[in-house]
């Protein structure tokens, strides 16, 4: 909203409509830049669930076949899926701390910003869904390979 003076019927000058509109310009950004940084999260995020997903199906495959002693002692398909799981919670683990590495250093700028009075600073800035997501399935992936190593 355009500040006018509240005992005058003055209209804003053109220097001052400029100033606003650069003001929620710059203000918009920085939410396009969260959602994209949580976009980014999300690729992460998809990419940790096909491995981890995808490593406790072989494992739970070749144990099945071993158990129905279909196979013996064969190891390396167990070991391929431990390290896919692995694999999987470890990039996510890096995707989840890049992305609080990053949204911490955009509120910092941001708040600078709203404190030099160059950005609009009244929108929130929630904390991210797909962050909250990421942290499950991290502590699913470690319940997935805890029971792979230790309980079978």
């Amino acid at each position: 909203m355009i500040n006018k003076a509240p005992e005058t019927d003055r209209h804003p000058t053109e220097a001052e409509i400029s100033t606003e509109l650069s003001r929620r310009r710059t203000g918009m950004s920085f939410q396009r830049t969260r959602m994209s940084a949580d976009r980014t999260l999300m690729s992460v995020l998809r990419t940790s669930l096909s491995l981890i997903g995808f490593g406790f199906t072989i494992f739970q495959v070749f144990e099945k076949a071993k158990d129905a002693n279909l196979l013996t002692a064969v190891n390396a398909p167990r070991n391929f899926g431990v390290a896919l799981v692995l694999l999987g919670i470890g990039m996510l683990a890096l995707g989840i701390v890049y992305h609080l590495q990053f949204m911490r250093a955009l509120r910092r700028t941001r708040a600078e910003m709203a404190a030099e009075d160059l950005v609009h600073g009244e929108s929130p800035f929630p904390p991210s869904l797909t962050l909250i997501t990421a942290v499950i399935l991290l502590a699913i992936g470690f319940a997935a390979i805890v029971n792979m190593v230790f309980w079978t």
